[in-house]
């Protein structure tokens, strides 16, 4: 162990001489009052506080690092509780627009969950939690705070099927709000309805609201459909292209209400028995 240690003091003698006689001399510094020692001594002590001084950022800095991350978590936190309040504001908001809905029109409506969507086939259908127990029967339409979704297709107890404007056997008769132009809306593929049977004289415009029109029999009159994108000439055909989007956003279609009504019934028996 001795011999360790002397080792170490022949391999560092240097450093152990320097480090002696410095603290010889702070010793002699510190305790002589000569006025030449006192000067220096007043220069060192200013010279360690000016360092002092210039280097005192970096506990702040490490403070302030700390003090960044408790905000940046706080931020957190609270950007967390806003998204929240927003989803709930927007959900009452919806809820309140339907309920407007309800207030203003005539029938009755009964209002439902979407539990389920086919969106990917030709027939394209919802699935809703309500069902014959709550009055809801074939072809009666549903809507939402955007406008017209469709119609029922079948019904269980408790739930329902509906067909959305995206489903090849839905046929619905429309009308344009601004000229009063009537046509048949269908959908042909893509993300855009059909309004066939509209003649090239007849006025209809990109921008115009296509809406329910009173010729049906199972749709009130004035629900929203959607807007007009395009309507064009087409050579050698009788009839306009015109393209309706959707007014409701399928995606994202959460809540609906079901409009209970029954098709006049003498009107349909009469209609069929008219020649086609």
């Amino acid at each position: 162990m001795m011999r360790r240690v002397y080792d170490i003091v022949v391999v560092f003698k240097e450093y152990l001489l320097f480090g002696l006689f410095f603290i010889l001399s702070v010793t002699l510094l510190a305790f002589n009052d000569n006025q030449q020692i006192r000067a220096i001594r007043s220069i060192a002590v200013g010279s360690a506080g000016a360092l002092q001084d210039l280097f005192s950022f970096i506990p702040g800095y490490l403070d302030l690092r700390r003090e960044n991350d408790a905000l940046r978590e706080m931020n957190l936190v609270l950007a967390d509780e806003v998204n929240r309040l927003r989803e709930d504001r927007l959900e009452t908001i919806r809820l309140r627009q339907l309920l407007n809905l309800k207030d203003h029109s005539p029938f009755r409506y009964v209002s439902a969950d979407v539990v389920g969507k086919n969106l990917q086939l030709l027939r394209n259908t919802v699935t809703i939690d309500v069902g014959a127990k709550d009055g809801v029967n074939v072809n009666m339409p549903i809507v939402n705070d955007q406008g017209l979704v469709g119609k029922v297709a079948e019904t269980s107890s408790g739930y329902a099927v509906g067909q959305i404007l995206f489903n090849r056997e839905l046929r619905i008769s429309a009308k344009d709000q601004r000229s009063r132009v009537d046509g048949i809306l269908r959908w042909e593929g893509g993300t855009s309805l059909t309004l066939q049977d509209v003649a090239k004289t007849l006025d209809v415009k990109p921008g115009d609201v296509m809406i329910t029109s009173d010729y049906s029999s199972l749709f009130p009159e004035g629900i929203r459909i959607g807007i007009v994108n395009s309507a064009r000439q087409v050579p050698g055909e009788l009839f306009q292209a015109i393209s309706v989007t959707p007014s409701v956003n399928f995606t994202l279609l959460e809540e609906v209400f079901v409009i209970v009504r029954s098709p006049d019934s003498s009107r349909a028996a009469l209609e069929n028995r008219q020649p086609r």
